[in-house]
């Protein structure tokens, strides 16, 4: 059995210092195994090490913001060296220039970019802009996960202490009638989706369905592409599905992990934020890191890469070949219908289903602990171009192993005698239980 001693002890100071023990929900080591939340010290290509000497395969890369791997050499070589000339200044370096003229040529529907640090930046200024474009309030989102840390998200999720109401309305995915009702139903500024997810892709005809519904009700379309730009493609999912957006979102892989994100539009709305309005300007973006060089140099790079490499290809290719591998495992134990590797092939998840074929997070965590065991980390199976044959095959291997076990639990309908501490729990709940701290009395 691996050892997590050391970085239990890093994770309890840890939670003293740090509300949740991490700077990111999704991070928190209630998303791990009791006493196997491993603390890293670093990374290179597809693998990780933490304080302990444990070394990892990993997935999730970065909450899928890594797709060259980590610590790719020119990404952190062209970041080092426009950090060595300075990162922040009074006025615009030449890089804003470079870099949004790159950014404008991979996202063939956008007119104008602005740069920001975080997503959140990006996606709640686009409600701002649509807001002041329509002279509404009222936003339509898409059920679909994340969308940002911001109240008019937040405020619609299991934590929303502290948010005051919002106006903010959900639809689903794939549901046309159900997205016109809405807009016929309320003067909505803007609907906000990703165009696609891991595990669904959009119906014949539905995005170009949304983008009339839009036009007709005089609402703006925006896309998050937070996931799926450099993951589908390097223009995102507008360029994937041929549909444009009026704003789109960017983030996560724009800097293969340097923090950078972006707000792109037409440029009939961006302008709103700028100098070459006649109409009631709008506070679109304006963050000090937003333009740091360091960032935007790190985007340059990865934009190079993309167009000299391949690393959808690599992802696609590593992603096929690990869920072929991994269901292959899981049938030949008869764990198909409980053990299943699912989605895009650059953007995959593993579903963890009990003896009744019900989800399970207890299940999940069995599944997690004996991946990390063998030596693999990750809350999902998302690749990146980094994960060659030999990370491939040793996960498929230890998922192999650790279905064994997972079969056994199925057979006997319960975790109990196989699950070390208490299951994971979902990263946004109202309550810290099920996975409650008691904070320490000493200090």
């Amino acid at each position: 059995m691996r050892s997590f001693e050391h970085s239990t002890a890093v994770q309890a100071r840890l939670h003293e210092l740090v509300p949740g023990g991490a700077h990111t929900y999704a991070r928190g080591s209630d998303q791990y195994p009791e006493g196997m939340a491993p603390v890293l010290v670093r990374g290179k290509g597809a693998r990780v090490w933490d304080v302990d000497g444990n070394e990892f395969v990993e997935y999730g890369m970065g909450l899928r913001s890594v797709t060259l791997g980590h610590g790719y050499e020119p990404v952190c070589t062209a970041a080092a060296l426009a950090a060595a000339d300075g990162l922040s200044f009074s006025r615009p370096t030449e890089l804003e220039l470079l870099a949004a003229e790159d950014f404008l040529s991979l996202v063939p529907g956008a007119d104008m970019v602005k740069f920001a640090k975080n997503g959140s930046d990006a996606t709640t200024a686009a409600v701002r802009l649509a807001r002041a474009v329509t002279g509404r309030t009222r936003i339509a989102v898409c059920d679909q996960p994340f969308f940002s840390v911001d109240d008019w998200f937040i405020g619609t999720t299991d934590m929303a202490g502290g948010i005051p109401a919002v106006d903010t309305v959900k639809f689903p995915y794939n549901d046309l009638d159900a997205l016109a009702a809405t807009l016929a139903a309320c003067d909505v500024a803007a609907v906000f989706l990703e165009a696609a997810t891991a595990l669904a892709e959009p119906l014949p005809g539905y995005l170009e369905s949304v983008r009339a519904l839009c036009d007709r009700y005089g609402t703006l379309l925006a896309f998050d592409e937070m996931i799926t730009g450099f993951r589908w493609a390097a223009g995102g999912a507008q360029a994937v599905y041929g549909v444009t957006p009026d704003l789109s979102c960017w983030g996560k892989a724009m800097g293969n992990g340097f923090p950078i994100s972006a707000l792109a539009g037409k440029r009939e709305y961006m302008e709103r934020g700028g100098l070459r309005t006649d109409q009631d300007r709008v506070f679109l973006l304006s963050t000090t890191h937003g333009p740091e060089t360091s960032a935007l140099a790190a985007f340059r790079a990865v934009v190079h890469a993309y167009r000299t490499e391949d690393p959808i290809a690599r992802m696609e290719r590593a992603g096929r070949d690990l869920a072929d591998g991994v269901n292959e495992a899981a049938a030949a134990l008869g764990l198909a219908d409980h053990l299943q590797v699912l989605g895009r092939p650059s953007c995959l998840i593993f579903r963890t289903l009990d003896a009744e074929g019900v989800p399970s997070q207890a299940f999940r965590t069995l599944f997690l602990q004996e991946l990390l065991e063998r030596g693999v980390l990750g809350q999902s199976f998302v690749v990146s171009a980094a994960h060659d044959a030999d990370a491939v095959r040793a996960t498929i291997a230890a998922c192999a192993e650790a279905a064994v076990i997972y079969r056994r639990a199925i057979e006997h309908g319960t975790v109990d005698g196989l699950l070390r501490g208490r299951p994971v729990a979902p990263a946004l709940r109202r309550t810290a239980a099920p996975r409650q701290i008691e904070a320490s009395t000493s200090r």
